[in-house]
């Protein structure tokens, strides 16, 4: 198995998880990042990092972000290798507790 960013991760792309990944699996967006899952091994050392609860193991994933699984999958294959910590969006804290964000994506 694999992890995934879902949805809490839209607009606020904290890089907090990016610092302790063992295996450089994360690949960065204009405002959200996403997790290889051909690289990814299952360490879940990411998830306690995530301020905002976004990463979590596939077969965790709830029913409503599910499409979130194919999302990173597709997304990896164009977007850069982030391997050093960031700062978040100019205004992450404001969209960190906003739902239904998936249509402020930009791929």
């Amino acid at each position: 198995m694999t992890h995934v960013v879902t949805e809490a991760c839209i607009r606020c792309k904290y890089t907090d998880c990016v610092d302790v990944c063992p295996v450089d699996c994360f690949r960065e967006g204009p405002n959200f990042l996403v997790i290889d899952p051909d690289e990814c091994i299952d360490c879940a050392v990411c998830i306690p990092e995530c301020p905002v609860n976004a990463i979590l193991p596939e077969e965790d994933v709830p029913s409503d972000q599910l499409h979130f699984i194919q999302l990173n999958a597709e997304l990896v294959k164009g977007w850069p290798s982030i391997t050093k910590r960031k700062a978040a969006l100019p205004d992450a804290d404001e969209w960190k507790n906003r739902k239904d964000k998936l249509d402020e994506l930009i791929r």
